[in-house]
């Protein structure tokens, strides 16, 4: 083999070269950005890629895009409706929010707790990789818009945990925006709670925007985070005070939104989405939720 020597000056102007390429092309991503998959009046079908156990009731899905260089198109804080077939053979639909965002190109990932009646449950736990799954959105009335407050609390039972998510993860990877985000997260166990690896990641690397607190109905023996069925007023005033420039988002049961109103949360300082307030839905729903979707 021959080697090749490179001066010095002529390793800097390849070097400048290339970030000048990398820099057109990433402007030209950002002003040119690419369609999304998705169709707010269509279902649309995304092949299952991979399929991997996070815990025995839970998984994360990989689903291709139609091309390596192609986003789904789904606005942070908005979610998709999934499509499926229940084990007696019906029509069930369901909202989810992915925790991927577009700028991860050619796939989108769910991230599905499976519930043992669950409808919904039913069918991700049937899925297969090679499966396909029926999408349509984008859906829901919440849209994030960087720095549109100055601080975010966050409350979120069990797998409410994935809007949450998605907002939290484009806030944090976003340079520009220097929203500080409080997360209060509660589950029934320690391995119930989703995508907690995620958190203590993100709460490492961002100490000083992003904090998140766990709320554990069954704890361990050494636990030092919250215990309770759900999270108490007490700690929801701790880390989410209210003010004029906070916003409140709530993933989770009603006992929390009796909270927030015993707080004196105002309503235009809190948001809520469907999708955070989900169930499976049957055949009839189905059909009657398909008729508005289309209307809107």
């Amino acid at each position: 083999m021959e080697l090749i020597c490179i001066s010095p000056a002529e390793l800097l102007r390849a070097t400048v070269a290339l970030s000048l390429v990398g820099s057109t092309v990433a402007a030209y991503l950002y002003y040119n950005k690419p369609k999304g998959c998705l169709n707010p009046e269509k279902f649309m079908e995304f092949k299952l890629e991979k399929k991997t156990q996070l815990s025995p009731n839970t998984a994360k899905f990989r689903f291709v895009l139609p091309t390596p260089t192609s986003v789904l198109g789904l606005p942070v804080g908005q979610h998709i409706i999934c499509r499926g077939i229940d084990s007696e053979g019906l029509e069930v639909i369901r909202q989810y929010t992915p925790i991927t965002l577009d700028s991860d190109v050619g796939y989108f990932e769910l991230v599905v707790k499976m519930y043992p009646k669950g409808r919904m449950s039913h069918h991700f736990r049937e899925m297969r990789e090679g499966d396909y799954l029926s999408v349509l959105g984008p859906k829901g009335n919440f849209k994030y818009k960087p720095g549109q407050s100055r601080e975010l609390g966050m409350l979120a039972g069990d797998s409410g945990i994935t809007p949450m998510f998605q907002i939290i993860r484009a806030i944090l990877e976003n340079p520009k925006d220097k929203t500080n985000v409080h997360l209060i997260y509660a589950s029934v166990t320690l391995d119930d709670m989703l995508l907690k690896k995620e958190l203590d990641a993100f709460a490492s690397k961002f100490r000083s925007r992003f904090k998140v607190y766990y709320v554990l109905s069954q704890p361990p023996v050494a636990w030092n985070g919250g215990t309770g069925k759900t999270i108490s007023r007490e700690v929801i005033q701790s880390f989410c005070q209210p003010a004029q420039d906070m916003q409140i988002l709530r993933c989770g049961s009603a006992a929390m939104a009796a909270q927030l109103n015993a707080l004196g949360y105002k309503s235009e300082i809190r948001f809520e989405s469907m999708e955070w307030n989900c169930c499976d839905l049957g055949h009839g729903v189905v059909q009657r939720i398909l008729r508005d979707c289309m209307s809107t």
